[in-house]
């Protein structure tokens, strides 16, 4: 078992002989998978290490129990109308940000503007389109106020407007699109708001330093209004991109927890780290996304079926990812709410696909005199490179060159987004339970869609969906629009998470679910 550290004041306790009743400070340090991009929601890349730090520092109209189980939070209550479209929020009493000013519904809007307005090119801004207007504010067809929100009540009340009733409105409010952001500090600093010396946040920490590539620190912050319930007074997260020596920190006592340990590594850990040990069912695609953009040999068709058609899922999952991932074959992650998977038809034998890929490569006009040449990307990880290296290698045999380039993970998904690949390492985990936040990843014109794949009927599918109310008649048209997708293999989906963390023993308020989300408000280390 490691030896887990103590506090500062715990080993004063000690040194002095103080009694064990003494308080005693606790910080709490994170392994996290890489570097966040902003403290400004706007701004960030988008993964999963940076909703950790986010959910921390600031807190939406509601926030997630240990489970996942959703609670108020600045929002005390709200109702909807009668036809599902709006939704009036009652703001708490007494929230405050980490300056002492109060957090109204202005704060709301402001922050809600400012995901959406094209000048930030926020590409996380389409999760906020169910509201009024929010897609024709995103694009600068209309202006910033004419946004579906409102602040009523000298800000005591925040209303929202729906273009159409939304099953997963309230599961969306828990994502860092729709956290306020402090109107007070942006319009007296103006973009530097977000500056460590001028930023305030509400949620339970506030940021106090950061060390490029290296650490993040967050202290308790006493104007939340649950402050006195927050066990810990500090929480650092350590960019840890490197999981093996993520491994070597969590065991030596530096880290309480690593989010994500390397799946080689599992079974040892499983064997001799028992109960710090973690692995748990997760809502989480991994796959490669393929470039459609013109002049890219994956815009054909037929190339996309016969790279699909040579992945050996499960030969990554079980051999290469020793069993810490399951094959894959959909977008959508299995176990997501009220929706069933729609799958790739590749159900012939290996050998069958394989001539079969020829086949189409040779109809594509690919052979030994024009070899099919790709340009693969992939974010700095052992595991990706793992399965970098086993794509290249089940791909070889059709005569195809893989040049890898991997980079860390800001810049790789910077450079996908711009295009500049043929196929890219990607994953998605869910910000909330619904197939629809999976498939937005193929929608026109959104920003996570890295391989710019437009397909008009897929669109009108998802369009249909969203304005649905009858739930059963909204899951069959999102399986319609994934089966077209996946008919038209538009991604290479390779395999489906399970969360992968290491914790501390001592540890208390850390509870696994399918979201992975573990905010540090309810955190507390026993000493």
């Amino acid at each position: 078992m490691p030896i887990f550290r103590r506090s500062l004041l715990s080993a004063m306790a000690l040194s002095t002989g103080l009694l064990a009743t003494t308080l005693q400070a606790q910080t709490l340090d994170i392994g996290v998978m890489g570097e966040l991009a902003s403290f400004d929601a706007s701004q960030v890349s988008g993964g999963v290490w940076e909703s950790q730090v986010l959910m921390d520092v600031y807190e939406g109209l509601v926030k997630k129990a240990p489970d996942g189980e959703i609670l108020p939070g600045m929002a005390t209550s709200w109702k909807v109308s009668e036809d599902g479209k709006t939704y009036t929020f009652t703001m708490r009493d007494g929230a405050k940000w980490s300056d002492g000013k109060p957090v109204t519904a202005e704060d709301f809007v402001f922050g809600w503007r400012n995901m959406l307005d094209p000048e930030n090119a926020s590409k996380y801004a389409y999760m906020l389109y169910p509201v009024a207007n929010a897609k024709a504010v995103n694009v600068g067809d209309k202006p910033l106020d004419a946004l579906g929100v409102k602040s009523l009540d000298d800000g005591k009340t925040f209303e929202v407007t729906l273009n159409s009733p939304t099953p997963y409105f309230i599961q969306l409010l828990t994502h860092y699109t729709a956290y306020p952001a402090p109107k007070h500090t942006a319009e007296k600093y103006g973009k530097q708001w977000v500056k460590l010396g001028n930023i305030a946040t509400n949620g339970a920490f506030k940021p106090t330093q950061w060390v490029s590539q290296s650490r993040i620190t967050a202290v308790k912050n006493p104007q939340y209004y649950e402050a006195d319930q927050v066990a810990l007074d500090q929480v650092n997260y350590h960019t840890t991109e490197d999981r093996n020596a993520g491994v070597s920190r969590f065991r030596a006592g530096e880290l309480d927890v690593l989010r994500e340990y390397p799946s080689s590594r599992y079974q040892w850990l499983k064997d001799n780290l028992p109960d710090a040990t973690h692995m748990a069912p997760y809502l989480g695609s991994y796959y490669y996304v393929l470039n459609h953009r013109k002049g890219r040999p994956t815009a054909d068709k037929r190339v996309r079926e016969a790279l699909n058609l040579a992945a050996r899922r499960n030969v990554i999952a079980k051999q290469i990812m020793a069993g810490t991932f399951l094959p894959s074959q959909s977008l959508v992650a299995k176990g997501t709410a009220n929706y069933d998977v729609q799958t790739m038809d590749l159900s012939e034998d290996m050998d069958a696909r394989m001539e079969k890929a020829k086949q189409l490569l040779e109809e594509a006009g690919y052979g030994p005199g024009n070899p099919l040449n790709l340009r693969l990307r992939y974010n700095t990880s052992d595991e990706h490179k793992k399965i970098a290296v086993a794509m290249a290698a089940m791909w070889r045999p059709l005569g195809i060159n893989v040049e890898m380039v991997n980079s860390e993970a800001t810049v790789h998904y910077q450079t996908i987004q711009q295009g500049d690949f043929d196929v890219a390492r990607a994953g998605w985990v869910a910000d909330y339970n619904d197939a629809e936040n999976f498939l937005t990843l193929l929608k026109s014109g959104v920003g996570n869609n890295y391989g710019a794949y437009a397909n008009p009927e897929f669109d009108a599918l998802l369009e249909e969906a969203s304005t649905t109310l009858d739930a059963a008649e909204r899951e069959t048209l999102l399986e319609q629009a994934e089966q077209l997708a996946m008919n038209d293999y538009a991604i290479v989906p390779l395999l489906y998470y399970v969360s992968r963390n290491l914790v501390n023993p001592k540890m208390r308020g850390w509870e696994d679910n399918v979201e992975d989300d573990h905010p540090s408000r309810w955190i507390s280390i026993e000493e």
